[in-house]
């Protein structure tokens, strides 16, 4: 279980839900430990947050457990996405915890957001990776078929054709080197935030799949979480591997924390 999710679920607010795929993973495998591996390093967080004032105890988190993958990933996709959508019409906020971000795609269809927000290193616009439709590479692509806009937050690599796709009007990328300064303005529409671990530098989270030098700063993930939170409809932390002494799975906790205390806050 989640540290401090003790939540009943029919008194939850916040539901975790593990999904430890790891189908499509492109270089370092181990996405399948993510959820694990998130669960295992919360163990040591202090329960209170000063800057809400909140208790996580308090805040009504259910941890749902793991949802096991299938051999068929569109299938898997498909029941992960109907266990979302209960979530959602009993008025409980989903916090997706991967696997791969190929399991983004399951969240963004469930709660279908007017905006898809994530942090992350690249752009995952390709149609297909490998002859994978369902690639962690295409996750922000399949986000767009359900989402007006998708913006991107730390990216920093991606093929031509991604940056060509990425120059329209339906995207906005913000480099690592803006981050700081960005500002997030959705006018009270609904948001999906996905935070694909590698979106930090890999020498503060090298525990992931596709690790890319000159990364977001772990302040500056932070940051945007905790502006976002407040708009969203769901959250999810995806690419947490086995492949470092915790760095990862520390840093994805903490901001699956942040979430929580932002989006209680704003209530």
């Amino acid at each position: 279980m989640f540290p401090g999710a003790g939540a009943e679920r029919e008194a939850a607010d916040y539901a975790v839900v593990g999904a430890p795929l790891d189908a499509s993973t492109s270089f370092r495998p181990g996405a399948r430990f993510g959820p694990r591996r998130v669960r295992q390093f919360a163990q040591g967080f202090d329960d209170y947050d000063r800057r809400t004032d909140r208790h996580f105890t308090a805040c009504s988190v259910h941890d749902h457990g793991d949802i096991g993958p299938t051999a068929d990933t569109a299938e898997y996709l498909t029941y992960l996405e109907g266990t979302l959508s209960d979530y959602d019409a009993e008025g409980t906020v989903p916090l997706l915890v991967g696997g791969e971000h190929t399991v983004s795609v399951a969240g963004v269809r469930a709660l279908d957001p007017d905006v898809f927000v994530c942090l992350d290193a690249h752009l995952d616009l390709r149609e297909s990776y490998a002859g994978d439709e369902y690639s962690h590479a295409t996750v922000t692509r399949h986000a767009l078929a359900v989402a007006d806009e998708a913006v991107v937050v730390g990216a920093r690599t991606g093929s031509e054709a991604e940056w060509d796709r990425a120059s329209d009007d339906d995207v906005t990328v913000v480099p690592p080197e803006d981050a700081a300064d960005w500002t997030p303005d959705f006018d009270g529409e609904d948001v999906y935030l996905s935070v694909d671990i590698d979106a930090a530098d890999p020498g503060f989270a090298p525990g992931t799949g596709t690790p890319e030098p000159f990364g977001l700063a772990p302040r500056e993930m932070h940051e945007a979480v905790r502006a976002v939170a407040p708009q969203c409809v769901g959250f999810d932390v995806v690419e947490v591997n086995d492949r470092d002494d915790g760095q990862a799975g520390t840093l994805a906790a903490k901001l699956l924390r942040a979430f929580v205390f932002a989006h209680a806050a704003a209530e």
